[in-house]
């Protein structure tokens, strides 16, 4: 019973890593698309309704390990600061109407271009 608990418990952290790390390929894929080249980030904008209610689920997903070391920063892994570097980027490029879409979709989203 004991090694059915742990075998359970690896097979749901495989699990879990394993669609952690497709999330954050797909934020990484969204960051270059946008500054890939000018018009792209304009383009998205229509589609913010669809891409940020997600976005807004995972904002504040971010690891906290007390005084441990977070390794997951510099291998540019961890969903929340992911989500928080996509916004800024759909910002910076997404043109003036960017931050109004993103600010009704992501409501705690703080505009990096405004302070």
């Amino acid at each position: 019973s004991e090694s059915s608990t742990s075998g359970d418990k690896q097979w749901y952290q495989r699990r879990v890593r394993g669609k952690k790390s497709s999330v954050c390929t797909s934020l990484k894929i969204l960051q270059h698309l946008v500054v890939s080249a000018n018009c792209i980030g304009e383009a998205l904008v229509p589609y913010y309704r669809q891409i940020l209610p997600i976005l807004n689920i995972f904002k504040n997903h971010n690891i906290n390990k007390g005084d441990g070391i977070d390794y997951s920063q510099q291998r540019r892994e961890n969903v929340g600061d992911l989500i928080q570097e996509t916004l800024e980027a759909f910002e910076t490029h997404g043109g003036p109407d960017a931050f109004i879409n993103i600010k009704y979709m992501v409501p705690t989203y703080e505009s990096c271009v405004n302070n």
